[in-house]
């Protein structure tokens, strides 16, 4: 009877380590995914779902042939030939990049609309419209904070 209640405590223990570990690991790989260089508004956008002020991006006006990249992770996400003006005050693109993103539906004003997220590290970066000016009809309304342009 003693060896079956230490087998099975021995199970248990086993059973709760395989449970927890999981858990752990998926919160390191987490905290590790933020890039400790990001200031504090990067952060706020990116990671609690922020957004910063309209017409405040720098790379509003970028005109330069290259890329844009996530400022968390450098996964590189739009290229130049799809942004465009949408006169929104945010860095807009008619398509991403095949796999960049991963969306999921926020209702937090009231409305259904698709947020992006970056496929690498899961940073916030905006939303997804269907009144693009292509044929896509996309307009992904990016912060300009959560991108780093990487001219040609």
């Amino acid at each position: 009877m003693q060896f079956l209640k230490r087998k099975f405590v021995k199970f248990l223990g086993f059973s709760i380590l395989l449970t927890i570990y999981p858990i752990r690991s998926l919160l390191a790989s987490a905290i590790k995914a933020i890039n400790p260089n990001l200031s504090k508004k990067q952060r706020d956008i990116m990671f609690n779902e922020g957004t910063e002020r309209p017409f405040s991006s720098e790379l509003l006006n970028e005109k330069r042939e290259g890329f844009y990249h996530c400022a968390n992770c450098g996964a590189k996400l739009f290229a130049s030939t799809a942004k465009f003006d949408s006169g929104t005050g945010w860095p807009s693109f008619s398509e991403a990049l095949p796999g960049a993103f991963k969306t999921k539906i926020d209702y937090s004003l009231g409305m259904k609309r698709i947020e992006y997220h970056c496929a690498k590290c899961g940073a916030h970066h905006g939303h997804v419209f269907d009144d693009g000016p292509t044929e896509s009809r996309k307009r992904f309304c990016n912060n300009g904070l959560c991108l780093i342009f990487k001219p040609n």
